[in-house]
């Protein structure tokens, strides 16, 4: 199996993501990875998904990111889309919880399935800050270096002048978008928009992420700034 992570970059991101993937920290990562795996350890996603955002979300088509953690950790579940699962696996709960604010706010019956290809192919980046995970550990990966390529990602958003919505849903994902700096200053600068809201996790979805209505404010936010809509149908 070929684990170089430059070699799978898709093209529209080269530029942005090289520089980090083969940097001493990005190939510390790629061995750490080889060495787990050669170890016997199952990681999600598959090698062949774990940059599956970029390829289905070209750089110079995003219109929305949504950030997520890190991929789901159980058997064929994780499939390389924050939030997202593959065809076939039971809908997670958060992913409930943000069809139900779908529907509660742009009045879209939520699909039997939950898998979010159709944002990504519609210019929803879904960007989790560690794209691997060990099977049955969660944040497991975490601090590996996963951090620095998807950075390197929010980074080379921001800086395009092209408006962008940055949906950030819970803790984890407003403290890394105010820990990018190019990030932080353009969305302070108003020339990118930040949707926040709490987590759609169970544990947070009612204090505040139902009725906070991410979908019908980014869509706002875009035809606003002569983007256009995105089509939000599953």
């Amino acid at each position: 199996m070929d684990h170089d992570i430059a070699k799978s970059c898709p093209e529209s991101w080269r530029d942005s993501l090289a520089p980090v993937l083969t940097s001493a920290e990005g190939l510390r990562l790629q061995d750490w990875l080889r060495g787990q795996e050669q170890s016997g350890v199952t990681i999600h996603p598959p090698h062949s998904e774990r940059l599956r955002a970029f390829a289905l979300t070209p750089l110079n088509e995003v219109k929305v990111v949504i950030l997520g953690q890190d991929p789901y950790h159980g058997p064929g579940q994780a499939n390389g889309l924050a939030f997202s699962v593959a065809e076939g696996a039971k809908v997670p709960p958060s992913l409930r919880n943000i069809h139900r604010e779908l529907e509660s706010d742009l009045g879209i019956v939520p699909p039997s399935h939950g898998m979010l290809e159709g944002w990504a192919r519609s210019g929803v980046l879904l960007l989790n800050a560690s794209l691997s995970v060990e099977e049955g550990r969660a944040g497991s990966h975490a601090g590996r270096g996963w951090e620095a390529i998807t950075d390197a990602a929010l980074s080379a958003l921001a800086r395009r002048d092209v408006p962008t919505a940055f949906i950030l849903w819970g803790s984890h994902a407003q403290a890394r978008a105010a820990g990018v700096a190019d990030l932080r200053d353009a969305i302070a600068e108003g020339r990118h928009c930040a949707i926040t809201s709490p987590h759609p996790s169970p544990l947070s979805a009612y204090r505040g992420f139902f009725g906070s209505r991410p979908f019908s404010r980014t869509n706002a936010f875009l035809e606003s700034s002569g983007r256009g809509p995105v089509d939000w149908r599953l």
